[in-house]
């Protein structure tokens, strides 16, 4: 009974970090849904985003399949693809710039759940790494931490990784994540091969 309280209090700091970070995620989807995801226009915006990245596919899979067509053919199908493309640029830049406004909403409780958090954890180490992390990383772990002990881990750290694992596996579960076909849509997003 006592081993099993101190092993709870052990890692209390590092729950309620973890806790934290789901229920900021829930607001901050609760927000984006208020704003964003229930209104008719970004219905409308995905729906399209989603129609021309398919339309696109189709033609790019049928333009390689059909090798022997002519020359008049091929240039006519290339206009049409670059115009799909263009507008599925433009539903991508709508799509963004719709979201912008949620952003800030959304940055703004980030703010301030991690300004609250910052000063109930200040100076404590709050999880331990199982490993010494490579020198970039350390900086991030150990930041604001008394001490040489490279595997202690800071709260902003532990706050970082659940915020975007949690946020990002929540969207994908609620269907909030971006469309396939939109610019931008993951975290590292591919480069247009067109414009380099």
């Amino acid at each position: 009974m006592a081993s099993a309280l101190l092993s709870a209090l052990k890692y209390s700091d590092s729950l309620t970090v973890v806790g934290i970070s789901i229920c900021t995620a829930v607001v901050c989807e609760a927000i984006s849904w208020l704003l964003i995801y229930r209104t008719a226009s970004y219905k409308s915006l995905k729906s399209s985003i989603d129609k021309a990245s398919k339309k696109l596919e189709t033609m790019k899979s049928t333009d390689s399949t059909s090798a022997s067509s002519n020359l008049l053919k091929k240039s006519s199908k290339t206009k049409k693809m670059d115009r799909v493309e263009t507008s599925l640029k433009e539903s991508s830049r709508d799509l963004s710039m719709f979201k912008f406004k949620s952003g800030a909403v959304v940055a703004l409780v980030l703010f301030m759940v991690f300004g609250l958090l910052n000063s109930l954890f200040e100076g404590k180490a709050v999880a331990k790494i199982p490993f010494v992390p490579i020198r970039l990383v350390q900086k991030m772990s150990h930041r604001g931490l008394p001490g040489d002990d490279m595997t202690d881990c800071s709260m902003a750290f532990l706050y970082l990784l659940c915020s975007i694992s949690i946020r990002t596996n929540l969207q994908k579960f609620l269907g909030f994540s971006p469309p396939r076909g939109a610019a931008g849509a993951g975290l590292f997003p591919m480069p247009d091969p067109k414009s380099s």
